[in-house]
C-alpha cells in the first residue's frame, strides 16, 4: 500500500505543470462540505492512505505533509508510516500552519491549487488573502485528481425515499414556512442550501448516499414563491416523484446547479458562505445581491419538535436493550478469551438489528481494548484486532440509526484487574460527565462556557482531551450535526430547549488506556429565576454506565446521588423488555453504590 501511495503522489506532482502549480490543498470534504462523504469524493485517503475522517494532505513538489486533530494523531502515525508524507499534528505549538508549510516550499510569484468545490467561500477567501501577503496565488482547479485516479468510485445513485410524517413530526410544507418566514426577517428573496443534512430536513426526504448518514446528494433552491431541487434523475423513482409534486417541488439535474445559478435573476439569496462551496458561490449571477449569514434551517433542525423528541425517548429505549443484551453477553464471553474487538462489533450490531425500525449504525463502531482505546477514534482492522482479556478497560463508541431517531454511546467497560491509576482516570472523567450532566444554566449560555464542568476534574489532575466535549445530533441524519456544540473553541449558538447534544469528555494514554464516557442530553426547560429563564439538561442515554472502576471517595454525595438515579432511570426503563435473566444482571449493573 505504502508504494502505491508514493506511486500516486509521483502521478499527481506530473500534473502540476498542465495546472500551472507548484502544490496542491486537498482537504476530506465533498462539494457540500461534509464531515464524511461518499467514496468517490476521498480523495484525501486515496491520496495518502489515512483513512480518518478530519484531515488535509498539502503536496508539493518535493514535500508531503498531512495535517490533521487529536483524535487521529495515533491512528495516523501508524497509516503514513513510509509514506513520504509527514504528520503535522494540529493544535499543538510546535506545529506549523499550513500556511507556513506553503511559504516555506513555494517561492514568490508561484501557485498553489485548490478544488473549487472542496473549500468554501470564505475558506477561498481567507486562503487568498493569507497567501498573497506572503506574494503566492490561488488556483482555482475542477477536480485535480479526476486523470489519475482511474478507478474512482462513481457518485452515489441510489434512490431517496420519503421520511414519514409520524416520525418527522412537521411536514415539508410547513417547514418551508417556517424558513420563509425566516427569510423575510433577514430582506432575502431566496435561500441556497449545499448542507446534505439540512436538505433531507427540509424536504422530509432520506437516502443512502453517505455510509451510516441517510441523505441524499443534492442542492435546494428555496425562494418566496418555488423550490427547486438539484438531483440525479436516477434517485427519483416514481414515488418520490409524485411527493415532489405534490409539494410543488421543481426538479432540476444535479450537474445542472451552477448554470441555473448563473442565470438566477432574484434580487436578493442568502447564502452562508461557510458552508457552499466556492464554485457555486461563485457562479451567482452578479445581479443578484448575496446576502452572507448562516442558514436559519441549521437551528430550525436543531431544535426537536414533540414528535420528534418522543421518538428519540422510544429509540434510545431500543437500544438500551440492544446494548444491555450486548454488555450481558460480553461479560460471560469475556472470560473464554476467544473474542476479539471485532467479533464484539459483529455481536453488538446483530443486537442492535433485532430491534424495531433499525435501519443501521449511525457511525463505524469504535471497539478500543486496551492501549487501543487511547486512539480517540481507532479503527479495529484485521491487523490490529485485538483478543480481549479479563484485564483492563474496553471503550465502546457505537451508535445507531432507527426512524424515530440516531443514537450515539460511549460506554468504558472494566474486563476485570484495573490498575490505579485507570481507576482515577475513571472517576475523574465520570465527575466531569456527571458535572456537565446537572449543569442549570440561564437561556443565552453557550456551549463553550458550559465546557469547563466536564474538564475541570481532568484540568485539576494536570489532564485534559483535546476533542469537543459535545456534538449536536441529528434525527434520523447525521451522528455530528450542529449549530450547537460544547467545546473550548468558541461557539456563538446558544443552548436551547428541544436541542440534542452529546455529554463525553475522556482522557487518553498513548500505550497505556483511554477512557470516554458519552450520553446523549437533551437540552430542557428548568424554572424561571433572576433575570429571565433558566435551562438544565435531560439525560437520554439509557445503559449502565460501569462501576466496577469508580474510586467512590472521589465522588461527591451529590455526583453519588446522580449516577444512583440514573441507574435507577435505567433499570426502571429496560427492564420491562428484557428476560428474566437479563433483568437479573442489569439489577445487578445498576445497583446504588
Amino acid at each position: 500500500m505504502k508504494q502505491k501511495i508514493n506511486k500516486r503522489i509521483e502521478s499527481l506532482r506530473t500534473t502540476f505543470t498542465s495546472n500551472h502549480v507548484k502544490a496542491l490543498i486537498i482537504p476530506s470534504t465533498d462539494p457540500h462540505l461534509s464531515e464524511y462523504v461518499a467514496p468517490h469524493w476521498k480523495s484525501r485517503e486515496w491520496i495518502s492512505g489515512f483513512t480518518g475522517s478530519a484531515g488535509t494532505v498539502v503536496i508539493s513538489e518535493s514535500e508531503a505533509g498531512l495535517w490533521t486533530d487529536s483524535r487521529y494523531f495515533l491512528q495516523a502515525a501508524e497509516e503514513l508510516q513510509e509514506s513520504g508524507i509527514t504528520l503535522y499534528k494540529e493544535m499543538l505549538s510546535e506545529t506549523p500552519s499550513i500556511l507556513d508549510f506553503l511559504v516555506q516550499h513555494l517561492k514568490p510569484g508561484e501557485a498553489v491549487g485548490i478544488d473549487g468545490k472542496r473549500f468554501s467561500a470564505i475558506q477561498v477567501e481567507q486562503l487568498k488573502k493569507e497567501i498573497s501577503q506572503h506574494l503566492l496565488q490561488i488556483e482555482i482547479l475542477e477536480d485535480p485528481l479526476k486523470e489519475i485516479w482511474k478507478d474512482r468510485p462513481s457518485i452515489p445513485d441510489s434512490p431517496a425515499f420519503v421520511y414519514e410524517l409520524q416520525y418527522a413530526g412537521k411536514s415539508c410544507k410547513e417547514k418551508l414556512a417556517e424558513i420563509r418566514a425566516e427569510l423575510k426577517k433577514k430582506n432575502a428573496k431566496a435561500l441556497f442550501l449545499s448542507s446534505l443534512d439540512e436538505i433531507a430536513w427540509t424536504l422530509n426526504l432520506r437516502g443512502s448516499d453517505v455510509h451510516c448518514n441517510p441523505v441524499v446528494i443534492s442542492y435546494l433552491l428555496i425562494t418566496e414563491k418555488e423550490v427547486v431541487y438539484f438531483i440525479a434523475p436516477e434517485k427519483i423513482n416514481s414515488e418520490v416523484s409524485a411527493y415532489l409534486q405534490a409539494q410543488q417541488i421543481d426538479l432540476q439535474n444535479y450537474e445542472y446547479v451552477e448554470e441555473f445559478l448563473r442565470g438566477f435573476t432574484e434580487e436578493t439569496i442568502l447564502i452562508d458562505p461557510c458552508k457552499t462551496n466556492y464554485a457555486i458561490y461563485s457562479a451567482i449571477n452578479p445581479s443578484c445581491q448575496i446576502i452572507r449569514d448562516e442558514s436559519p434551517v441549521a437551528l430550525l433542525k436543531a431544535i426537536r419538535n414533540e414528535t420528534e423528541i418522543n421518538g428519540v425517548y422510544t429509540a434510545m429505549q431500543r437500544d438500551g436493550v440492544a446494548l444491555v443484551k450486548f454488555l450481558k453477553w460480553l461479560e460471560e464471553a469475556v472470560p473464554s478469551e476467544k473474542e476479539s474487538e471485532l467479533s464484539i462489533d459483529k455481536k453488538l450490531h446483530e443486537l442492535r438489528a433485532e430491534q424495531p425500525l433499525y435501519i443501521g449504525e449511525s457511525f463505524d463502531t469504535i471497539a478500543g481494548y486496551g492501549p487501543h482505546a487511547a486512539i480517540v477514534h481507532y479503527s479495529a482492522s484485521p491487523e490490529s484486532d485485538a483478543t480481549l482479556y479479563p484485564k483492563g478497560f474496553l471503550l465502546l463508541d457505537s451508535g445507531a440509526q432507527y426512524l424515530d431517531g440516531t443514537t450515539d454511546i460511549t460506554r468504558t467497560i472494566a474486563l476485570g484487574e484495573l490498575t490505579e491509576e485507570e481507576k482515577t482516570d475513571y472517576t475523574l472523567v465520570l465527575k466531569g460527565h456527571i458535572a456537565l450532566a446537572m449543569a442549570k444554566f440561564p437561556l443565552g449560555t453557550r456551549g463553550a462556557q458550559l465546557d469547563v464542568l466536564a474538564r475541570m476534574p481532568l484540568w485539576e489532575h494536570g489532564m485534559n482531551f483535546l476533542h469537543g466535549t459535545g456534538h449536536g445530533v441529528g434525527h434520523f441524519l447525521s451522528v455530528h450535526e450542529g449549530p450547537q456544540s460544547i467545546r473550548m473553541n468558541e461557539n456563538p449558538v446558544a443552548l436551547y430547549p428541544g436541542m440534542v447534544i452529546s455529554n463525553e469528555p475522556g482522557v487518553y494514554k498513548s500505550g497505556s488506556h483511554g477512557i470516554r464516557i458519552e450520553n446523549l442530553i437533551l437540552v430542557c426547560k428548568d424554572q424561571e429565576g433572576m433575570f429571565g429563564e433558566y435551562l438544565k439538561f435531560e439525560t437520554l442515554t439509557l445503559c449502565p454506565i460501569c462501576t466496577k472502576g469508580i474510586i467512590k471517595n472521589l465522588l461527591s454525595m451529590q455526583e453519588i446521588d446522580w449516577l444512583n438515579n440514573y441507574h435507577q432511570n435505567v433499570y426502571t426503563q429496560l427492564s420491562p423488555h428484557l428476560s428474566k435473566e437479563e433483568r437479573t444482571w442489569l439489577r445487578k449493573a445498576t445497583l446504588a453504590i
